[in-house]
Order: structure tokens, then sequence, then C-alpha cells
């Protein structure tokens, strides 16, 4: 190595490292877009950089890496735009994320799915398009797969409608298998058990007067697509799996060797449907917020491993849109800014989850999931390897601002919540796109 530092190097120094491959006090030397060492005490030859950046108490780790976010470009771009929602990400921690398919137009079309991409790779992270299964997400005709596929497309799904159609999602599954690493993921809400409902029906609903979805509508087509990947051999994935029936369906099938992984948000292991007795339309989601008993069994499916990753469901909606009724207010909630903290707050500090293990369900799982392995997302920070990163303060206590999100929108139940644990800084690249919790573009 050279005695003068390279240009554009930078070194990250005095953090905790937490990988895959376990933890360690070290530096972290970046050159070029790539980690060029790691080691204790770097200095002279071997630690000169350009820039350094402090990591003193806090944790380096890969950047997280989020299955499940709603950037609303092209056709909602009032509520965000992939340059705001990857802000939002970069400050959320993330350096890769998956885009959902329900845009209008939707992405099923080979030239809407380039421009996703092309806008994500000048964005804050990357931004990776996910496909439709079914033309306009239809549920009956499948989408081009395998031109999405030549695209870059690894994971498809229609998520925000199910592919009810057993036939329909056979035929996908198949045809999934001709296609290496593709993964379809679904939205297991039976639509004809669903319909109507605003929240999940049980008590609360009945009390509220406010009609129910209920969680058969969950675990009824989770247990058909289980069977169906058995049949095919082809893995699926289950998107923000919201019950304890859907938890024991996936575990079972994990244990009879069956190939599905499954994801959980934030706000089902957080929040309760006693929180829609306030008719507040933030609390408003689908799957809807369950109860407590679900809430227990999701967070034993994230200790025991049957949950693989923990996704955002990053769904933002403009002010205008959610100041309706209750039942008149479109569901989703945002989730960028407030995932890692509420991880760490909610399971991490009880005890529930090791940090490496929350870390690994927030960054080289679900990288392996979507293929973003591949892409430089997820791996072990070693030499060689794409300096894609964060460091996290996770003392840091602070509450929750609607106001000061990067999100264009303001949707958050967690607003004036107070939590612990935050991003100092990311890296992209080995570009620093946040620096003390303040984006940089």
């Amino acid at each position: 190595m050279p005695d003068t530092p390279a240009a554009g190097s930078l070194i990250i120094r005095g953090g905790r490292l937490v990988d895959a491959t376990g933890e360690r006090t070290a530096d972290v030397l970046i050159a070029d877009g790539r980690v060029v060492e790691v080691g204790e005490q770097l200095s002279g030859p071997h630690g000169g950089a350009d820039r350094e950046l402090d990591a003193g108490g806090c944790i380096v780790a890969p950047g997280l890496v989020d299955l499940h976010v709603h950037l609303r470009e092209p056709g909602d771009e009032e509520a965000e735009t992939i340059e705001t929602g990857a802000r939002a990400a970069a400050l959320g921690g993330f350096t890769a994320v998956v885009a959902m398919p329900n845009t209008t137009p939707p992405l099923d079309d080979a030239a809407v799915v380039e421009s996703v991409f092309a806008r994500g790779a000048t964005s804050s992270c990357d931004v990776v398009s996910s496909g439709c299964i079914t033309k306009g997400r239809d549920g009956h005709e499948l989408a081009p797969m395998g031109e999405l596929y030549g695209l870059g497309v690894r994971f498809f799904t229609d998520d925000g409608a199910c592919v009810a159609e057993s036939g329909v999602m056979r035929r996908a599954l198949e045809y999934a298998r001709s296609l290496p690493g593709a993964v379809l993921a679904q939205h297991a809400e039976d639509p004809s058990l669903a319909a109507g409902g605003h929240m999940h029906e049980g008590a609360w609903s009945s009390r509220l007067g406010i009609p129910g979805r209920p969680g058969a509508a969950e675990s009824t087509i989770i247990a058909r697509d289980i069977a169906l990947a058995e049949l095919t051999g082809a893995p699926v994935h289950f998107l923000h799996v919201s019950t304890a029936v859907a938890v024991d369906l996936v575990r079972d099938a994990k244990a009879r060797g069956i190939v599905v992984t499954a994801e959980v948000a934030p706000h089902h292991f957080t929040l309760t449907d006693a929180c829609c007795a306030s008719f507040d339309p933030a609390f408003k989601v689908h799957p809807p917020l369950r109860t407590d008993a679900d809430i227990e069994a999701i967070k034993r499916g994230l200790a025991d491993g049957t949950i693989d990753a923990i996704a955002t469901d990053h769904a933002p909606h403009t002010p205008e849109a959610k100041d309706r009724t209750f039942e008149e207010a479109p569901t989703g909630m945002l989730g960028l800014e407030t995932a890692l903290a509420l991880t760490l707050t909610e399971l991490v500090e009880p005890g529930i989850l090791s940090l490496v293990d929350a870390l690994a369900l927030l960054s080289w799982r679900p990288a392996a999931i979507a293929g973003l392995t591949e892409r430089g997302h997820g791996g072990p920070v070693a030499p060689g390897a794409a300096a894609n990163l964060c460091v996290i303060d996770p003392a840091l206590a602070w509450e929750v601002d609607a106001d000061k999100l990067a999100s264009r929108s303001r949707n958050t139940p967690f607003a004036g919540r107070k939590l612990t644990g935050r991003v100092r800084h990311t890296l992209l690249r080995g570009e620093p796109v946040v620096i003390d919790a303040e984006a940089t573009r």
C-alpha cells in the first residue's frame, strides 16, 4: 500500500464491527467504493485516509436491506418519490431497498421497470425494482417475468393484491423455477375473506363497529402456498406476516424442508388492534394490526428463526389522503426511519433478540432472499467487499417527530414515541450519504 492516502479514501474509526461472521473492534479503511483493510487502530500507511468518520461507541455493520417499500413513483409522486424515499432509507441505515410494484402504471412492463432501476441507481441508496407476478396485478395472466428477470428483477410480487387463484400461483411458481434466484413474494390475504374489512376482525372491531379482516384471510393463503411450494419445488416468500397461525404454518413448513421465507413489519410486533380505538387512520394498515397474542407469536418467530427478515412495508400517503374517516382512509404507514430503532427498542433491549440476530434480520438475511448479496449488500465487512455500510449509535435516545422525517408524507403511527438507537452514518459504495444523522444528498 502506498504511503500517501488513496484519493477519495475514508476510514471509519473506533467502532464495534458486527456482521455475519461475528463481532470485533476494528477500524475500516475504504477506497474506490470498497473495503481496503479492517483492523484495530489502523494508522500510518495502513490507516491514512482523506477523510475520517468517528464510530466511537457505535456499531459498524453492513447496510440494512428492506425487502418491502412503496416509493409511489411512477404515478403518486405527491406522496413519495424514489429520491425522497431513498433519502429516508439512507437515514434509516438502509443501503438497498426493493420497490413494490403497485405503482401507476404497475411494474409489469420493461420500460417502467427500467425507469425505476435508472432512478434508483442515482439515489441515496440502491433502489431495485420488483416485478409483478400478474399483468396489472389483477391475478389472472402472468406478467412477462422472463423479460423483467433479464432486466435484473429477482423479486416478483403483486403486493397490495393477493394472487388468489391457485392455478395462477402454481403456474407462476413453476415458471420461476426456470429463473435462477427468482423469488415469488405473496401478499397473503384472501380477498373474499378480507373484503370490506378495515381492521383486524375481533373483539376490538366489534366494540368499535368497524368491519374486520379475519386472521384466517392470511393463514388460508399461506397454507395453500406452502402446499404449492412443496408441489413445485419453487421458493415462496410471505410478505408482512401478521398472525400467530401464519407463524406456526411457516415454522412447520421449514421443519418439513419446504423452501419458504417470511418477513414481518415493525408495526406488527409493536402495535395492536387496540390502537384503532383512537380512530386515527395512521393505524390503518393491511394486513391489519393484530392482537397481543399475535405479537407474542411474531416475537417467538423472530427469536427462533422462523421469520427471516424485518421489512418496513413503508407506505407513504399525503396528509390529504389520510385525513379522512378511518373507513375511508387508505392503508399504510411510514417505516424507513423508525424500523431500526423499533427493533432495538422492542426486541434487543428486552433480550428477545441479540444485536447480531437483529442485524441479520435487517441486513444480510433479506439481502440473501432478494439476491442483493451479489450486488454488494449485506455481506461481511472484509477487504474487497463493497463499502455499503451503516454506523449505528445503539444508545442514542430520541423522539419521533413526524415533521422532521425525510419522506414527503407524514403518516407515521409512531409520532411522539421515544426510541433508543439511531443511525449516525450511512455509506453507499464508499460515499457517505448520511453523516452525523444528516443526509448529504
